[in-house]
């Protein structure tokens, strides 16, 4: 599993061939709020943005396994990085 920033744009390199960078994650980063995991339609939306950064299409399902398992592990909402470990292990 990756351990810091480096290592997440590397899995996600690896996986999908798709360079994406710091400032790509900063960015989104900078929208998420603790209040964004907790609202099923801003997370749903969040899911949405971190698949589009990554160029993987995430299936209406894998989105509610994300959704489920985000609300009941109570990820931190400002931990982006936990979310595209998530999306990452679809």
């Amino acid at each position: 599993m990756p351990r810091n920033p480096k290592d997440i744009l590397n899995t996600v390199k690896k996986k999908t061939g798709k360079s994406v960078t710091e400032k790509d994650i900063q960015k989104l980063a900078s929208g998420v709020k603790p209040s964004t995991v907790q609202d099923e339609a801003q997370l749903r939306q969040l899911i949405k943005q971190v698949s589009q950064l990554v160029g993987i299409d995430v299936a209406e399902e894998t989105v509610k396994e994300i959704v489920h398992a985000v609300k009941s592990s109570k990820l931190d909402g400002g931990n982006l990085q936990q979310m595209m470990n998530l999306i990452m292990k679809r």
